[in-house]
């Protein structure tokens, strides 16, 4: 004869029962958890969000194409990336924002804020146009008051050098600000880059993405086309010292011919022929420099990408976060769930040691 077991569900009677008891309880913490809450969430300040996508053309060898390239892209993956000859690819782009110099080019640009109650530099208005929650201020007031510290000053200037791997802590602060706000996504598939910004005015994150966006591609033009500007460069010298030196030659000989126009000792026309041999050497040098000169400035432009737009940043409308209504929803839920456990704990273990 086996044993039995009896199965004793939840008394929902006695539980409706004894939260009904504590019903006081259950108002002042619901009260309490709304207000205090509502309080926090009231103090921090709404954010933005804002983007901006766009496709720099991307130079790969023949590989990448055709059927192989087709059945890769099936699986997600870019052959182009591998088969371009630039040693930084499109999917390290992201990577730049960890770079403290890149952020630091962000801060020279001009923002307004949509009430037009500030204009002015990025990190003009990150140091004094930002709102941060009213508990920040007082302990950080209440830090400099008992270490006996004046505000700290950051040491960025628009437009003077600035070291951005050597910052005081109000720079290092406005920095890390602005990498929590810049995002870059790149597509694996297609190779556009997407560009998301969070601010808390929505013109402001409009205006960081545009400036993030035109920051990116000076960076792309000027990494893409860095050897050929520097064969441009130095083909131009060349061909420019080679002009001088035949525009020299050219004229000494033409003084020559001038003074010796009516003499005829071959000593005198031998001379002259060696200056004029001379001259067309130096012609052809120039000349041919010049042609050099012309076939590096084409292969600069052939470097030099096109980028596509493919979506502009917009203003927004709506802010992106945080969202009230449902963090003191969600706070107000788990008072409630926390209060039930304490309350009904006595039940629980009255049917405990009934079992």
């Amino acid at each position: 004869m086996g044993y039995q077991t009896e199965y004793r569900g939840i008394d929902y009677a006695a539980v409706f029962r004894e939260i009904w008891k504590k019903k006081i309880l259950y108002l002042i913490v619901m009260t309490l958890t709304i207000l205090l809450s509502s309080l926090y969430i009231l103090s921090i300040p709404r954010t933005y969000s804002s983007s901006t996508e766009f496709a720099p053309e991307i130079e790969s060898k023949g590989v990448g194409g055709g059927s192989l390239g087709s059945l890769a892209s099936t699986f997600g993956l870019d052959m182009s990336a591998l088969e371009s000859s630039d040693a930084i690819t499109p999917m390290l782009y992201p990577d730049l924002m960890d770079d403290n110099g890149f952020i630091a080019m962000l801060l020279q640009t001009q923002v307004q804020t949509k009430d037009s109650s500030f204009s002015g530099s990025l990190y003009d208005y990150k140091r004094t146009a930002t709102k941060t929650p009213w508990w920040k201020k007082q302990i950080q007031n209440i830090i400099n008051k008992i270490s006996n510290k004046e505000p700290e000053k950051g040491k960025y200037k628009v437009g003077a050098p600035f070291d951005a791997y050597r910052l005081t802590k109000l720079d290092n602060d406005i920095i890390e600000g602005i990498r929590s706000q810049v995002t870059i996504k790149v597509d694996k598939k297609t190779g556009a880059i997407t560009i998301n910004t969070e601010d808390q005015d929505p013109l402001v994150a409009k205006i960081l993405a545009d400036s993030t966006r035109e920051q990116l591609k000076v960076f792309i033009v000027k990494y893409r086309t860095d050897k050929a500007r520097r064969d441009v460069e130095y083909y131009k010298k060349l061909t420019d010292e080679a002009k001088h030196s035949y525009e020299n030659q050219r004229k000494e000989y033409g003084i020559f011919s001038d003074t010796n126009t009516d003499v005829t000792l071959p000593s005198i026309q031998s001379q002259g022929e060696d200056m004029e041999n001379e001259m067309q050497l130096q012609y052809n040098n120039y000349s041919q420099l010049k042609n050099q000169l012309q076939l590096a400035l084409a292969k600069l432009r052939e470097r030099t990408p096109v980028f596509t737009q493919i979506k502009g940043a917009a203003v927004p409308v709506k802010p992106t976060g945080p969202k009230r209504m449902l963090f003191v929803l969600g706070m107000t839920v788990f008072a409630f769930i926390v209060t039930s456990l304490f309350v009904l704990k006595n039940i629980t273990r009255a049917q405990t040691q009934e079992k």
